[in-house]
């Protein structure tokens, strides 16, 4: 969120220290979230073989709203975030609500990775209680992010290194048990077996349909590297760039492992609760590998809950800046921290650990907090498309300016909308998602009740006041910068 006039010019404000690397790696680290490692099993057990036109549909997307995210934030450097960007174009309810469930998704999806660290970690040291795993992570993840931002971005850079080099490891071996004929229990690997256990579609329309449910969380965090915008160096050359590779990365990491996973083991093999990772590390005899491969999804889920505490605490400081969240949560460390925030992320991060021994069943743990993340997640990239048609509309000199326009315009902002109303029906065609979905709006409710009493202080009036004279100022600025180019 905007600092600039919030703050006085001796407190500590967030610093630019995320380099193109770094923005490059939290990009992709947010591309490649637990869903693909721990929910895949899911998915391709849901739709079988026509699970890769379910990735490839939902990043093709997803893709939209990141280039329309990245004109947005673009059009205006004093934007720190999009919630940022939908408070100015929609209102400040639409930064109320935008910045509390964006923060809410993270809290959400953070508990989704500390129960997937539990889960796996009783698989590497079977009888650990679920609680130290639980326990050490959050702690961990709190030393992380108490140093500086730049510390965050090289402990990300390499989470994400981590999770490139485990996709590129197995879609290697993959490709040499597929050529040397490699025979399993199930039968020869081959690229056949895409198609020969039922064709594309084995479950038909409703088994496609399925598929969505748990594939849309493996995208959650692609939004990620919009919170940060405030902290990256040179926005205006690394965010486009960062955004541009989004297919690539997708049709790499999500349908090139997928199609690898399926043509060595066919496709009726797979089950949910079971990473198809160490399930193929294991089926090729490289027991050392499955077990290493079991700590890189470990740290897959810690780099996910790691983006997680650090987007929240973002979030909340700019909240808390805007006069939307309690102010000791707008206080920065002398490292330029927001370490109120994150203490505040962290202490409920812990309610993972109690809600797997309330329910003693990680799988179901974790397809409940999915969901609603995932609703919520999609509610988030909504918003940051109503912001684009109202950016559209009210400021059309700015997009006939702009180096970054978003392709395909408002028509596909439609299409997009289209498709998220889409997933919202795919939820309701399981009892499990059905469940979690009509638990959601509880959290809309109690935002709207706050926003209620929220709305009319003085110190919120006055706030959102000084914000948008930021915004306006830095529009004038960049206004005549552009006069004067084009008179040159």
């Amino acid at each position: 969120m905007t600092t600039k006039s919030l703050t006085s010019h001796q407190e500590p404000q967030l610093e630019r220290q995320l380099s193109n690397r770094h923005i490059q790696l939290i990009a992709i680290g947010g591309a490649i979230g637990t869903g693909l490692f721990m929910g895949s099993g899911k998915t391709i057990s849901a739709a079988g073989p026509s699970v890769i036109f379910v990735y490839m549909i939902i990043g093709f997307m997803l893709f939209f709203v990141m280039r329309a995210m990245g004109e947005l934030l673009l059009s205006n450097l004093n934007y720190k975030s999009f919630s940022d960007f939908a408070a100015d174009l929609l209102g400040p309810w639409a930064g109320f609500f935008t910045g509390w469930t964006y923060w809410f998704c993270w809290v959400i999806t953070g508990i989704a990775d500390v129960i997937a660290i539990a889960g796996y970690s009783k698989e590497l040291w079977p009888g650990l209680p679920l609680w130290i795993p639980g326990l050490a992570t959050v702690a961990i993840l709190l030393l992380l992010n108490l140093t500086t931002v730049k510390a965050f971005g090289e402990t990300e850079f390499w989470f994400a290194l981590i999770k490139i080099i485990a996709i590129a490891a197995l879609i290697v071996v993959g490709m040499f048990m597929i050529f040397t004929g490699f025979q399993s229990d199930a039968g020869p690997a081959t690229f056949t077996n895409l198609w020969s256990h039922g064709g594309f579609f084995p479950n038909e329309f409703m088994g496609f349909v399925a598929g969505f449910q748990i594939a849309v969380f493996a995208f959650v965090g692609i939004e990620l590297v919009g919170t940060t915008a405030a902290e990256a160096k040179d926005p205006e050359k690394n965010l486009p760039k960062a955004i541009n590779s989004i297919p690539i990365r997708v049709l790499l990491f999500y349908v090139g492992a997928l199609i690898i996973l399926m043509s060595v083991t066919p496709w009726t093999q797979f089950q949910a609760g079971h990473s198809p990772f160490i399930a193929m590390f294991s089926l090729a005899g490289l027991g050392a590998a499955a077990t290493v491969v079991n700590l890189v999804v470990l740290s897959s889920a810690m780099s996910s809950a790691n983006s997680g505490i650090y987007s929240t605490s973002r979030m909340v400081y700019g909240l808390a800046q805007e006069g939307d969240a309690p102010t000791v949560f707008g206080a920065l460390s002398r490292r330029k921290v927001p370490q109120n925030a994150l203490f505040l992320s962290c202490v409920l991060l812990l309610s993972g650990v109690v809600l797997m021994y309330a329910g003693q069943d990680i799988g179901k743990a974790f397809d409940m907090v999915t969901t609603v993340s995932a609703v919520c997640f999609v509610f988030v990239w909504s918003i940051i498309l109503a912001s684009y048609l109202a950016f559209r509309r009210r400021r059309p000199h700015l997009h006939e300016t702009s180096k970054y326009r978003m392709p395909g315009g408002k028509p596909m902002v439609w299409l997009v909308f289209a498709f998220f109303a889409f997933v919202l029906w795919a939820l309701t065609t399981q009892p499990d998602t059905l469940a979690a979905l009509l638990v959601t709006p509880a959290w809309f409710i109690l935002l709207g009740a706050a926003w209620l009493v929220l709305r009319r202080r003085p110190a919120h009036l006055a706030r959102y006041a000084a914000f948008q004279a930021d915004l306006a100022q830095e529009e004038e600025s960049s206004t005549a910068q552009e006069f004067e180019k084009v008179q040159k």
